[in-house]
């Protein structure tokens, strides 16, 4: 019995020693993580419970030249509701105000959200979702609500912001517009302006700290931020909105009309450069148009007849012809080894001058032209079209530009035929606005100037970067040649026989090239053969204000395809418009003797001005995003139909805003 005793007395001293061992290691391992691991852990459990967030800072605005938004940052707000800090009693409490004044907010059912609030309190949610996407006015109104008022602690409120940019403008000049997106590895996709100037329009990201809750959801902790964001600086852009406008609408007809895959149209001011409109439509597969591909910059084409001002310019130039000199179109055709060079008009012009066959756009007359004169010395003709810009790109900052194509002998697809094809718009390439600089130049008396698209960078009043006038040559040619092809270009739509002709107006005045080239004429088959019709110019002929290039690609052919019937209409139609909404006079300086009385004038409209803030403005002919501000500002909830200015709105002027609860604005 005593051994038994002894053997199970042993035992039991083995197992306390293991225990005690054991204890020991436990111990020792407490010790070890508490004093050597224990920095690791912890931060290990606070980043999986707490992590920092980045927030977007409010990206600037982009502006039109007189100051109408192309694009702004809207901040929207969404609100989520924690049913765990709040009180029993101040649930029960303010339960049934606050579902009705989300209610009135929503236009949902007030027991609705008594069930929503109930449920989430039963259930202990703490990341209820309440309503979503408010504006700023919206999201104050929330804030106050009952309960939410006493914030996040007691009365459960989380808000959660983000940033989402708006075009006020629509589908016009979106592509021009364009957006900057960064992707999960934080790669940049730019396009457009807001691609092309993010550096100062996307600001500094702010931090923000959460903390995880159930089911993997994040809640803001405290109501401030670690580090505030930055707003973006304001790009002031060189568009003009009456001009876009304006050119929007006139290609979009056209398009339609023609049933064409695609177009563009430029507006330049001539002095400084400023692209003033840029519009960029493309079909879609159920014929309707949006900005689809930005055209004018990208799309690098044979530009067909509109490159035959280049050429004159080159022989006149290098002294190979003048405007006076005869050239035989012989029957309407030149054949060149084993090539045929056509004009349009069957039976071709006969024996006429330089200055005719450019009136008339002869393709034999210029083939033979530049042929004859640069067969000996064709890199002459090369040479001298590069030392006038052509073939360079124009280095904008807005990415994508298409690639200019200009062959010199030895390069990879020149042959004997070159120097003919060339001198008529083929076996060259360009872009829109490549083309439209060079036309540019012509306009201000051979100063090519660099295209613009922004003025400024600013920081609310602060300007703190300004953009001028860039030239790229002073003088792309003599004064006596610039001269001579000005009058060649009015000559164009003014001459009974010119190309522009049923485009001229005696109301104003413009001056012009058309070019038609054609598209997959490489292939054998005449189904397959597309045009692209062009006219660039200027306006008005004496005194350039502007330039403009017109675009359109492949117009159905049942319908027409001349670039003076297709793309001289959208060219007319904007001269004609901007002319009739922008009367292109020199304005006159006041005396100095009025200074007073202006003043005076000023200080009875301010005056009365402030008088009326009470009552609903006149707001028409602003335009649409000036007018929702300014009402927006004043507690009017505003809806916009339509795009441009304001051309009605549905509560008439002097209304008392008390009365008004929302005004309708139709924009044209």
């Amino acid at each position: 019995m005593a051994v038994t005793e002894k053997r199970i007395l042993n035992r039991l001293y083995v197992v306390a020693g293991f225990l005690f061992l054991f204890a020991c290691a436990v111990l020792f391992k407490l010790v070890s993580i508490q004093m050597v691991d224990g920095n690791k852990y912890r931060d290990l459990a606070h980043k999986r419970t707490e992590k920092m967030f980045t927030i977007a800072p409010n990206r600037g605005n982009l502006y039109s030249d007189d100051g109408s938004l192309l694009a702004t940052s809207v901040s929207k707000y969404t609100i989520r509701f924690d049913a765990v800090t709040v009180s029993d009693a101040d649930f029960k409490a303010n339960v049934k105000p606050l579902a009705e004044a989300l209610s009135k907010l929503t236009g949902k059912t007030s027991s609705h959200y008594q069930q929503l609030l109930r449920k989430a309190k039963a259930n202990k949610n703490r990341y209820t979702l309440l309503v979503r996407n408010l504006d700023y006015s919206d999201y104050m109104d929330v804030k106050d609500f009952p309960l939410l008022r006493k914030g996040p602690y007691k009365g459960g409120l989380i808000v959660e912001q983000k940033t989402v940019r708006e075009h006020p403008l629509g589908k016009i000049a979106e592509r021009s517009v364009g957006y900057e997106r960064k992707d999960e590895n934080g790669y940049y996709t730019r396009v457009g302006l807001e691609g092309a100037f993010g550096q100062y329009l996307r600001g500094v990201e702010g931090k923000r700290l959460k903390q995880k809750i159930a089911k993997g959801q994040w809640k803001p902790i405290g109501m401030d931020n670690i580090v505030e964001p930055k707003d973006g600086y304001d790009v002031i852009s060189t568009i003009d909105i009456n001009i876009q406008d304006i050119a929007h609408h006139a290609l979009l007809r056209q398009l339609e009309h023609y049933k064409a895959e695609h177009g563009t149209v430029i507006v330049m001011e001539t002095k400084t450069g400023e692209v003033k409109a840029i519009s960029n439509l493309g079909r879609t597969k159920e014929g309707k148009y949006y900005e689809r591909l930005n055209y004018a910059i990208g799309e690098s084409h044979e530009p067909g007849s509109t490159f035959k001002l280049m050429s004159l310019v080159a022989a006149l130039e290098d002294k190979v012809i003048d405007t006076s000199s005869v050239i035989d179109t012989e029957k309407g055709y030149w054949k060149i080894y084993n090539h045929r060079v056509r004009d349009s008009k069957h039976g071709g012009y006969g024996k006429i001058s330089m200055a005719k066959a450019f009136e008339v756009s002869s393709n034999t007359a210029f083939a033979k032209t530049i042929h004859n004169g640069y067969k000996d010395e064709p890199s002459k003709y090369v040479n001298r079209l590069l030392r006038m810009g052509i073939g360079n790109e124009i280095g904008l900052p807005i990415k994508g530009e298409g690639k200019p194509v200009l062959r010199s002998p030895g390069d990879k697809g020149w042959s004997g035929l070159s120097l003919a094809q060339m001198a008529y718009g083929y076996e060259v390439s360009m872009t829109p606005l490549q083309v439209l600089t060079f036309y540019n130049a012509i306009a201000n008396d051979g100063e090519m100037v660099k295209p613009r698209l922004i003025k400024e960078v600013k920081e609310w009043d602060r300007t703190v970067l300004k953009f001028e006038k860039e030239v790229i040559n002073p003088s792309i040619c003599s004064k006596e040649t610039v001269e001579k092809v000005q009058q060649l270009l009015k000559d164009v739509v003014e001459k009974k026989h010119g190309t522009g002709h049923r485009l001229y107006s005696p109301n104003f005045s413009m001056a012009g090239k058309t070019g038609t080239a054609q598209k997959n004429y490489v292939s054998k088959d005449p189904d397959k053969l597309r045009y692209i019709s062009t006219f660039a110019g200027y306006f008005p002929a004496e005194q350039p204000k502007y330039s403009c290039i017109v675009v359109i690609h492949e117009p159905d052919k049942s319908v027409g395809y001349y670039g003076a019937d297709v793309s001289g209409p959208v060219f007319k139609s904007v001269a004609q418009k901007v002319y009739a909404t922008n009367p292109l006079i020199d304005e006159v300086e006041m005396m100095g003797g009025n200074d007073g009385r202006l003043e005076q004038s000023y200080q009875k409209y301010f005056a009365e001005a402030q008088k009326k803030y009470n009552k609903v403005p006149n707001v028409k002919g602003m335009s649409g995003m000036d007018a929702v501000s300014i009402l927006e500002n004043l507690g009017i909830k505003v809806e916009v139909k339509g795009n441009g200015k304001v051309k009605k709105q549905s509560i008439s002027q002097g209304t008392d805003i008390n009365k008004v609860e929302k005004i309708i604005l139709e924009l044209s």
